[in-house]
């Protein structure tokens, strides 16, 4: 257990959780958006050749949102890819517009017990369940503003993030 978690109480561990399960709903659609402005007939785009296509890289966000959440809620985390990529881009936020929310709910079915259990992550982290909750925001938001830089010069529009955008003005 880490400094920062160590007497936590089950009390705060479910306040948390509760915390951020709206947040990360939120984030969601976000992600959906950011993703289905990919073009499909460039989702193979590379910014660089170390890096992800497109369509590799918002595969990517949306199968280890879903299973980053799963594996929490199971208690274990592997090293995997559980889900095959859909063939399209609208297919692939079809899939994740069902399974997130799925994985979302067993989230919020975890016990106290459940979220304050310790979770080893490959070695490199040992933490309370609740706890990598935010590890899962933060790898999507990371990816997600990977993603909205692609989407400028595969001639695509950018949508509003967080307050708007030159394509998509925020409303306020």
């Amino acid at each position: 257990m880490s400094t920062a978690t160590a007497g936590v109480t089950a009390d705060f561990a479910v306040a948390y959780r509760d915390l951020l399960l709206e947040d990360l709903g939120r984030e969601a659609e976000i992600t959906k958006k950011v993703v289905a402005a990919v073009l499909e007939n460039k989702k193979d785009f590379k910014l660089d050749p170390k890096g992800r296509s497109a369509g590799e890289l918002a595969w990517h966000i949306l199968s280890v949102d879903v299973q980053f959440l799963n594996e929490i809620a199971e208690g274990e985390f592997k090293m995997e890819d559980r889900y095959k990529a859909p063939g399209t881009i609208a297919e692939m936020v079809g899939w994740y517009s069902k399974e997130y929310p799925a994985a979302l709910e067993r989230i919020k079915k975890m016990s106290p017990q459940q979220l304050t259990h310790q979770l080893d992550f490959y070695g490199a982290f040992h933490f309370p369940a609740f706890a990598y909750l935010s590890f899962a925001q933060k790898h999507a938001i990371h990816h997600r503003g990977q993603l909205a830089a692609y989407l400028r010069p595969l001639g695509s529009k950018v949508p509003d993030i967080y307050g708007g955008s030159a394509d998509e003005p925020w409303k306020g």
